[in-house]
């Protein structure tokens, strides 16, 4: 029995690369947001570039309470999507020139999604990262972590649960 000779190097970056933009770009809001997400591996970090539409309170000046919590939802929302997708990337079986194309697979739907404000989010660029604790056929857990300058020092943290999209096939 002969196997297939592993992809080179460059074709499974492009191809994960491709994933990952495809799934970004797939939700408008993420682009209104300004949101982009660093890959390193299997592991992405969100960032939430400074923009001065995003001050909620232009006293202190202080992130607005909705734009953390979006970022943190679509945070986990992506995060949770990407490690759901990771195999089928990794394997060939997901095309990026389908998902470029327009045909996204569906992405988790939140039942519930709690976010703690730990202390201001100042104005400055925002990270985040997903750890997905749960995840089966039809139901996963995640939690979420935003930082600014110290990822020790987070600003925002968030529990959420959702629903997982049927698999075909």
């Amino acid at each position: 029995m002969s196997r297939r000779p592993p992809d080179p190097v460059q074709v499974v970056k492009q191809r994960r690369d491709a994933a990952l933009h495809a799934l970004v770009t797939g939700v408008p809001y993420i682009n209104f947001l300004g949101i982009e997400f660093d890959r390193r591996g299997d592991e992405l970090t969100a960032i939430m570039p400074f923009d001065e539409k995003l001050i909620g309170n232009p006293l202190l000046p202080a992130l607005h309470g909705g734009a953390t919590a979006a970022f943190l939802e679509v945070t986990a929302i992506i995060g949770l999507s990407w490690a759901m997708l990771w195999d089928d990337i990794e394997s060939g079986k997901l095309d990026p020139d389908t998902l470029v194309a327009g045909t996204l697979p569906r992405l988790p739907k939140t039942i519930d999604f709690t976010v703690d404000y730990l202390r201001s989010g100042l104005p400055r660029d925002a990270y985040a990262r997903a750890q997905v604790t749960r995840s089966g056929r039809r139901y996963a857990s995640v939690k979420v972590e935003a930082w600014q300058d110290n990822r020790a020092r987070p600003f925002a943290q968030a529990t959420a649960h959702f629903v997982m999209p049927r698999r075909d096939g």
